[in-house]
């Protein structure tokens, strides 16, 4: 047994998780509480914020239309905060009602954006502009009544849209916990920790992989959309690390751990 007390302001609550060797589900250990990235890292990491009510809010946009624009506009290859502006930018502008015409979105686009105090150009401007002109007229005016996989069912018919967009537009949209983004962050930390196999690919076992991980947030009792927000959030401020399994103890205690926030 593990014990961690988690000071919250004035109040001092014990957590107690089970032993280092234990397995969470079927090939994941629990680990130690203070060893980086762990099944007790995150467990630990989540009861922190859950307490400060963080990771919870997903919405990006005011409306499914808006959250498809800005899910559509971030993903492989763009940094978070260009995907953001790029959004903030058409949004402003009045270019993600349905209405844009593909040329008007490459345009708008292609105009250079400042981030950090720096000028960068957004990637894949035509490729993109193309998927909101067809994608947002399609979406407008929708009200689905269906469950959460229908819907991303529905988002998934859409071009452009695969399985992590559709997931990402409906976790957001409805704080759904019936769904995971498996993207290169999430699926770096399971594999740091045996939840996800070495040689998988997010492109071709996004199902497997998908089921894998709800099943492990269920395990440590986290909600899945906040364990899926927190984890992609501290693995791409990180930056690139290994793939595979890894020791990082972070005290010479290794059964008690006072966190505090």
């Amino acid at each position: 047994m593990q014990t961690v007390w988690i000071t919250n302001n004035n109040d001092i609550e014990e957590l107690r998780l089970p032993a280092i060797d234990d397995e969470v589900i079927d090939g994941v250990r629990w680990g130690a509480v203070d060893e980086f990235f762990t099944a007790a890292f995150w467990k630990c990491q989540s009861e922190l914020h859950i307490r400060k009510a963080e990771y919870s809010n997903h919405r990006l946009g005011r409306n499914l239309l808006e959250e498809v624009a800005v899910c559509l506009l971030g993903g492989y290859g763009i940094p978070a905060e260009m995907g953001l502006k790029a959004f903030e930018r058409l949004k402003v502008r009045n270019l993600v009602d349905g209405n844009a015409t593909e040329e008007q979105l490459k345009n708008h686009l292609s105009e250079p954006f400042q981030i950090g105090g720096r000028s960068m150009r957004y990637r894949f401007a035509g490729q993109k502009a193309k998927y909101l002109a067809s994608c947002l007229p399609a979406v407008s005016g929708w009200a689905p009544e269906c469950g959460d996989l229908e819907l991303r069912d529905q988002l998934k018919r859409l071009p452009g849209i695969g399985p992590k967009t559709a997931s990402w537009i409906v976790r957001n949209h409805r704080a759904s916990d019936q769904v995971a983004i498996i993207d290169i962050h999430l699926h770096r930390a399971g594999r740091m920790i045996g939840l996800f196999p070495d040689h998988s690919e997010p492109t071709k076992d996004y199902a497997s992989l998908e089921q894998r991980f709800l099943t492990f947030a269920e395990a440590i009792a986290v909600r899945a959309s906040v364990l899926d927000a927190l984890i992609w959030d501290y693995m791409r401020r990180i930056g690139p690390t290994s793939g595979h399994r890894r020791s990082n103890r972070a005290s010479a205690q290794p059964e008690q751990l006072a966190l505090a926030f």
